[in-house]
């Protein structure tokens, strides 16, 4: 029978390790064993040593040690929480020393250790229905960003953490010979007929390479999208550390280049980042100018093997729409697909009355809304259902395609 003690460590630090998975850092069943194992060849009556032991199993990349550090000192000397005294009192013998605090690793460590400890008859009341169930969650799903509370947004950015975009490889000009189940490489099969002779003519195949596509995101950033921004990043960021070959634009009244910033693992890092690069933020639109300078400016580099371009915008422009129109027609030229996602389409009356919709809309493949989790879903659904041809142009110019249509 095991003992009390050690079955109140092995529950606290299994309660802590579910701290750390909520606060982002990636740990299953098995590193929590790991953990447990860690602790048998230390004495857990040396902060130190217990501190350094879960250390070492959980803690795998180096912007997690922050968090890790800031959830060490709050959970185990929580006043308010039901520690083993016996525990608390030997953990209390040493100390660690203080390094300076990440503000974010604290602001995430609060946030898991308030949804943890909140009840589940008080989280039922703040969504506003009796339980998370499917059905609470479906609504959830659909509910419009800017109608949601601080609770709900926080549901909605895991769901989003959580995408997945298994974006299927496009077929280059470039040939590999392969095995079998290919093509015949003629070249390859007379040198083999040569060397062996015209009585045994060893067949050569060959396959086209692949390689990840390219998918280049301009997303909006202005006043007018302030309800959408903060999530709409959250997908850029779980989009960018999903697929491979990503490049990522922010405009208002200028173009900003943050795919490097929108790369970095930890996602409060990532906007925290972009934070103190970008300027402009919630300011006025400027979409003509903005694509101009992407066109001028990195289209060749970012476009030239055939990118899905994601345009994230309502397509309410301050400035004349002839520039903007142009620099539409050259992006899709470049691109081999436009996908337009516009908040606006949440209205089910929506009606391309602003010039600068109408302007944009003849060159856009698909025009989807990106109000809420579904929207978002489907996008992600319609990414890894992309292939390697390249898209016709909408079939009714100007208009408003389905949700969906492919």
């Amino acid at each position: 029978m095991v003992a009390p003690t050690e079955a109140v460590l092995s529950e606290r630090v299994t309660r802590f390790g579910r701290l750390l998975r909520s606060a982002g850092l990636k740990l299953g069943t098995g590193q929590v064993l790991e953990g447990m194992e860690s602790l048998a060849v230390v004495d857990v009556t040396r902060r130190a040593e217990f501190y350094w032991a879960l250390h070492a199993a959980w803690v795998k990349r180096s912007e997690d040690r922050d968090v890790f550090q800031e959830a060490f000192r709050l959970f185990w000397r929580q006043p308010d929480r039901p520690v083993n005294r016996v525990l608390e009192e030997l953990l209390a013998l040493s100390r660690i020393t203080r390094e300076r605090r990440s503000h974010l690793a604290n602001r995430r460590v609060l946030d898991a250790l308030e949804d943890e400890r909140r009840p589940t008859l008080e989280l039922q009341e703040e969504m506003g229905a009796i339980g998370l169930a499917f059905s609470d969650a479906e609504v959830l799903r659909e509910k419009d960003f800017e109608q949601m509370s601080s609770a709900e947004l926080r549901e909605a950015q895991r769901m989003i953490s959580r995408f997945r975009f298994p974006v299927r490889d496009l077929e280059t000009r470039r040939w590999a010979p392969v095995a079998g189940h290919g093509q015949i490489d003629v070249r390859r099969t007379i040198r083999a007929s040569l060397r062996h002779g015209l009585d045994h003519i060893p067949l050569q195949w060959k396959r086209r390479k692949k390689r990840p596509p390219d998918i280049v995101a301009l997303c909006d950033i202005s006043g007018s999208m302030a309800g959408y921004t903060r999530m709409l990043l959250r997908f850029l960021h779980a989009l960018s550390n999903g697929c491979e070959r990503v490049h990522t634009f922010l405009f208002g009244t200028q173009l900003s280049n943050v795919t490097r910033s929108l790369r970095h693992r930890d996602v409060d890092v990532a906007l925290a980042e972009l934070g103190t690069r970008v300027r402009d933020w919630e300011g006025g639109t400027r979409i003509g100018a903005c694509l101009g300078s992407f066109n001028r400016e990195w289209g060749r580099r970012v476009l030239a093997h055939g990118a899905v371009v994601l345009l994230i915008t309502d397509g309410l422009d301050r400035d004349e729409t002839a520039s903007l129109e142009g620099e539409m027609a050259r992006l899709r030229r470049s691109a081999r697909r436009v996908v337009w996602l516009n908040p606006l389409l949440r209205y089910a009356d929506f009606q391309p009355q602003a010039r600068g919709i109408r302007a944009m809309l003849p060159h856009v493949d698909d025009f989807r809304p990106a109000h809420n989790v579904v929207s978002l879903e489907a996008l992600a659904g319609a990414l890894a259902a992309t292939r390697g041809r390249a898209s016709a142009p909408a079939e009714q110019p100007g208009q408003p395609r389905p949700e969906g249509a492919e």
